[in-house]
């Protein structure tokens, strides 16, 4: 052993490269083939549901083949694990394979095939490296616990994750993009194979140590459940976050980064920053998950970074519990594969279950309180176990604190209706987090208190907007029907986002209101239509929403919808909104991702094209390339009319569309309103673009009242299908609540 042991020195800093390269390999294809996959699937979010599947049955996998491969002697592992590498490269570069729709086969089993067979063997073989290094490196004696290697690789993942959005997007083509990738991974297969040259002559795995730790069914259901709530409460803080606290592009991007970190500090050899976590995060739960069923859009970044602390805390707490019960090192590609499995659950219950059974995010209220009962508890006021205190006495304290619990909970629910009232709230949840900590010795009594401040905080009202069905949720989104309290006008809202609204007057009921209004640039457009393309003109409009654009409609015209989500056409089908029955009853509505539709369509179907797809504060982003405006200049008459809403609250969309419009040889001309009545109309802007200038003429000429104006920003590059990135249009002021 000893001799073994001079033969196979550690080469920590080997291993932890090699870790580290393929963790951020990892990381970084995965937002790449989701990038290359927009124009070719379109832009439906069950096509990310679809990837992500596709991924964690990979990770899965890969998992399970490095459990697979530890029952041989280190070399035939590395022999077989770097053939399986080459066989891999073959399939480089890495890009969607040409493979035609296979007759028959539904949708959702065609794009994990087709994801499965353009990214599945470099994913496959790429996702093994974490758990088949640290048994490689744990094979010398002398190396010591591989463990935080496992920190090393979450490492390698959250850079991986951030160079993407930062760096590799905004500064390489796709094309490039898949070359650099392609390099990295010769640079991976250097790695293992030096890594497998340095444990040539280690023993064979030690099987007695298999049978010796059997690891009893209730331990691995709970690394499951440790495993399952923090990924899902990933997920589920992504969602809430962008739903219903703060509508920002790239925001996904934070909470995935916070669970790796996690990782990092759970796994890490120094236990302090672990433990510290751990003893606060209780704490934090109760103030932060209070919070957890609040619905009404707070906007700020404090909810923000509060929510963030909350997931962080949650998911190290948890982690560093599952680090607390890994098992021998013999053990160590079993643990991970359970690992994996736990956090495939809880994916699949966040993206997949919950979008089907709740009309709201009701996963992340839950998700936290599942954390509430498995994370560690460390009473500062240990009744329970008292001995100077009778067990009936401590139970009846106990009803009484949760009692005053229950009346501070609704004392907080009656203040939030009052504005003024914010210091007053901060201190009655302060009150609840302070009878939290005292039960602490009973689990239930600590899951208790949390819900009592959940539903006090806003989540009573949550509950109500459930069992009143003022909401539908869909795989796009979840969107709230609701009438305001005087009756005047019913609104349409997709989280925080306004998408439409209708007066209930009957006299005002067809007028379009919000972005729509008179002076809109699509009002002025629309209204200009019969003296510029003629009176039959045909209309196609991207994105329904609540159909206000269908009371823009003249006699004659024929009018084309297309919107993403059968929901969205629900409310109009069902007269909740009545502008498509009332003012287009003939319209056709086309469902499917719009790009994709139009590229199908005759060409020169169309006089006037309106997109209305930019409103919300996720940019589609495969909407707006040159390759798109080729799209709709297919679907245009050589002198028709394209309009575009690029209202938005945080990126400025103006100079993409002036150096797309460049280089595709449009003019275009821009119209900012700010209407008066900011009660029925919102602030927006439009462009409106043609390849012919006395098109633009002739509509600038119709309202003088209501100028256009030339369209003067310019991006230094347009955005193609190939390389295109919002992150240096974010308005980063607006952030910070500046306008």
């Amino acid at each position: 052993m000893l001799q073994t042991a001079r033969t196979t020195p550690p080469r920590r800093g080997l291993f932890v490269a090699t870790i580290l390269v393929g963790s951020f390999l990892l990381f970084l294809v995965q937002p790449m083939v989701a990038r290359m996959a927009l124009p070719r699937l379109g832009g439906a979010p069950n096509v990310w549901n679809s990837a992500m599947l596709v991924y964690q049955a990979l990770l899965l996998a890969g998992y399970a083949y490095a459990h697979w491969l530890g029952r041989f002697a280190l070399k035939r592992q590395a022999m077989i694990h770097l053939a399986l590498l080459l066989v891999a490269a073959l399939t480089l570069p890495v890009g969607l394979i040409d493979m035609p729709r296979i007759a028959g086969l539904p949708e959702a089993a065609w794009v994990p095939l087709l994801l499965g067979a353009s990214i599945g063997p470099v994913f496959f073989v790429v996702s093994a490296q974490a758990p088949l290094m640290q048994r490689w490196f744990a094979a010398a004696p002398e190396a010591g616990a591989p463990w935080a290697l496992y920190a090393a690789s979450n490492l390698g993942s959250f850079a991986g994750l951030i160079a993407y959005p930062l760096l590799a997007e905004p500064l390489l083509s796709v094309r490039l993009q898949s070359l650099a990738w392609s390099g990295g991974f010769a640079v991976l297969v250097v790695l293992v194979a030096l890594a497998g040259f340095s444990r040539r002559t280690a023993p064979a795995p030690v099987t007695q140590a298999h049978a010796a730790e059997r690891i009893p069914g209730r331990t691995i259901g709970l690394w499951l459940l440790l495993s399952a709530v923090p990924s899902g409460l990933m997920l589920s803080t992504t969602t809430h976050l962008t739903t219903d606290i703060f509508a920002m592009p790239l925001l996904w991007v934070i909470p995935l980064g916070l669970y790796l970190l996690s990782f990092v500090i759970a796994f890490s050899d120094r236990r302090g920053p672990a433990t510290v976590v751990s003893r606060v995060a209780p704490v934090v739960v109760l103030f932060m998950g209070s919070y957890a069923m609040l619905s009404n859009g707070s906007g700020t970044l404090w909810a923000v970074a509060g929510t963030c602390l909350l997931l962080l805390c949650v998911a190290t707490t948890l982690h560093a519990r599952l680090y607390d019960l890994r098992p021998g090192e013999a053990q160590l590609t079993r643990f991970y594969l359970v690992m994996s499995a736990g956090g495939a659950l809880g994916g699949v219950f966040t993206a997949l279950i919950a979008p089907l059974v709740f009309d709201w995010a009701w996963e992340h209220p839950l998700l936290v309180l599942a954390a509430a009962l498995l994370m560690p508890l460390r009473p500062l006021l240990n009744w329970r176990d008292n001995a100077d205190m009778e067990p009936g006495m401590a139970r009846i304290a106990l009803g009484v604190v949760l009692a005053f619990a229950g009346f501070l909970g609704w004392e907080l629910l009656e203040t939030m209706l009052d504005p003024e009232e914010v210091l007053f709230s901060l201190m009655l949840t302060v009150f609840l987090v302070g009878l939290g900590i005292m039960v602490m010795a009973w689990r239930w009594g600590f899951a208790a208190v949390l819900l009592i401040a959940m539903v006090g905080q806003g989540g009573f009202w949550t509950v109500r907007a459930t069992l009143e069905h003022e909401r539908t949720r869909s795989y796009f989104g979840i969107y709230t029907l609701r009438d305001d309290a005087e009756g005047r006008f019913r609104t349409l809202a997709h989280g925080t986002t306004l998408h439409g609204m209708q007066a209930l007057d009957p006299a005002h009921t067809h007028d379009a209101l919000t972005y729509y209004g008179p002076g809109s640039g699509v009002a002025l457009a629309l209204a200009a239509v019969p003296a510029i393309e003629g009176p039959q003109a045909r209309v196609g409009v991207v994105g329904l929403g609540t159909g206000s654009l269908a009371c823009r409609s003249q006699r004659g015209q024929d009018w084309t919808f297309f919107e993403i989500d059968p929901v969205v056409l629900r409310f109009s089908t069902t007269r909740q909104f009545t502008f498509l029955k009332d003012c287009t009853p003939k319209a056709r509505v086309v469902i499917g991702d719009a790009r994709l539709e139009l590229a199908h369509v005759a060409p020169r179907s169309f006089d006037v094209l309106v997109i209305d797809a930019f409103s919300s504060d996720a940019i589609p982003m495969h909407l707006l390339t040159t390759e798109a405006l080729a799209v709709y200049r297919r679907a245009l008459t050589p002198g028709g009319l394209l309009i575009l809403h690029i209202s938005n609250r945080y990126i400025d969309l103006a100079p993409v569309v002036g150096a797309n419009a460049r280089a595709s040889a449009l003019m275009a001309l821009s119209r900012l309103d700010f209407p008066e009545d900011e009660v029925r109309y919102t602030p927006s802007r439009w462009i409106a673009l043609s390849a012919d200038r006395a098109v633009l003429d002739r509509l600038a000429r119709q309202h003088p009242d209501a100028p256009w104006s030339k369209l003067e920003e310019r991006a230094p590059e347009p955005w193609t299908d190939d390389h295109a990135s919002i992150l240096p249009y974010v308005r980063w002021s607006r952030l910070t609540g500046n306008p």
